[in-house]
Order: C-alpha cells, then structure tokens, then sequence
C-alpha cells in the first residue's frame, strides 16, 4: 500500500470517527449563533428591499406600462424599497447587538477556558 491509499484511507475512517466536541469548536458555534439570525434577517431585508425598489423603477420606466397612475405606483413603490434598504443596516447592528449580548457569557467563560485564564 503506497502513500497516497493510507492518506486516503485515514480520510474516509475518519468521517465515521464519532467527532470530538473540542472547545474551540464550540466557541466558533456559541459565536455562529450569536450572528448568524443578524445576518439572515439582513440578508432578506436586503433582497426584499432591493426588489421592491426595482419593481417601482420598472414601473416608473414605463416597462410594466405607461401613463401617469404607473409612474405614481413606480414612485410608491421605489420610495418603498429604498426605506426598507435604509432600515435594513440599523436593524442589523440592533439584532447583531442582541446576539452578541445574549452570548456574551457563555462566549467569555469559554474563550478564558481555552486561553487558561480561570
């Protein structure tokens, strides 16, 4: 058996190892979890807000129709969208804010485990 089969071989046995919960990998989880319903919910705003905006600016354009109750539905709807986008960025910091001090403790205790200070 060369090199290469034994690197392959300890690759594969070691997807069926059972995982060891290091603490580490607990604190990069413990941190994913304070951030990650921050980043979701800016994400869709975002998207939403964006597209929103683009269907006013369509409408406005004339691409949906022309005449003056279009144009109107375009501008409602661009102003729309753009407040969403504003929103968005002081909503995320709000949410993202909240995580971290939900996990702040927990965060803390573990980062002075892993760096000895007890």
């Amino acid at each position: 058996m060369n090199d290469l089969d034994k690197v392959y071989a300890e690759s594969v046995a070691k997807d069926y190892m059972p995982k060891e919960t290091n603490k580490v990998r607990q604190l990069k989880k413990l941190d994913e979890r304070a951030k990650l319903p921050a980043f979701i919910t800016a994400m869709t705003l975002g998207i939403i807000g964006t597209l929103i905006f683009g269907t006013g600016m369509c409408f406005g354009l004339g691409v949906f129709g022309t005449g003056a109750i279009f144009m109107f539905i375009g501008v409602l709807l661009g102003i729309v969208g753009a407040a969403v986008c504003i929103i968005n960025y002081p909503l995320y910091k709000k949410l993202l804010k909240k995580g971290k001090e939900k996990y702040a403790f927990e965060i803390l205790e573990l980062a002075k485990e892993i760096t000895g200070e007890a």
